[in-house]
């Protein structure tokens, strides 16, 4: 049963990318529709949303993919009742803030909108793998010699989800 509950899965997930979307909880209106433009387009090409499930951009992305028809899985702290209305998909990873390591691993590519400290260990974490990074409204990274990132700054969602896309799918 194990098996064949294994081959239905990697037949839904075939082909499909996974983008982390990282961003602050306490996002402004306008971030949360940033965010949730970025959820559509990724549900629209066929993308699965990874997040740490909570509110503000991470609900933003959630609502988006929801609404594009696309699926959306949240990396929780602690509590089930921490997920946002919107996720798909709700995992507990009871690993608290250290579960942010996981949200920027999980992705192919990181999309960051916006932000507050937690969303820069993300962006430290994902750059530190050499994930690609797009930066939407958040962080102005340098580096020990004042040389900017190998973030890439995207201007609008459309963007932001082409920008993500452009790099390897593995």
């Amino acid at each position: 049963m194990s098996g064949e509950m294994d081959d239905k899965l990697g037949e839904k997930l075939k082909g499909r990318r996974i983008v982390s979307v990282i961003g602050t909880s306490t996002a402004s209106s306008e971030l949360y529709e940033l965010a949730k433009e970025t959820g559509r387009l990724l549900a629209e090409r066929d993308c699965i949303v990874v997040c740490g499930g909570r509110g503000g951009v991470m609900e933003g992305v959630c609502r988006g993919a929801a609404e594009g028809g696309g699926i959306s899985i949240g990396l929780l702290p602690n509590a089930l009742s921490e997920a946002n209305p919107y996720v798909s998909i709700p995992l507990v990873t009871g690993l608290g803030e250290v579960r942010n390591v996981a949200v920027a691993s999980a992705g192919q590519a990181v999309i960051s909108i916006g932000g507050a400290y937690g969303t820069l260990s993300e962006l430290g974490f994902a750059m530190r793998q050499g994930k690609r990074v797009v930066g939407l409204r958040t962080w102005q990274i340098q580096n020990e010699k004042g040389e900017p990132s190998v973030m890439v700054y995207a201007a609008t969602p459309l963007e932001a989800v082409t920008a993500a896309l452009e790099g390897p799918s593995s």
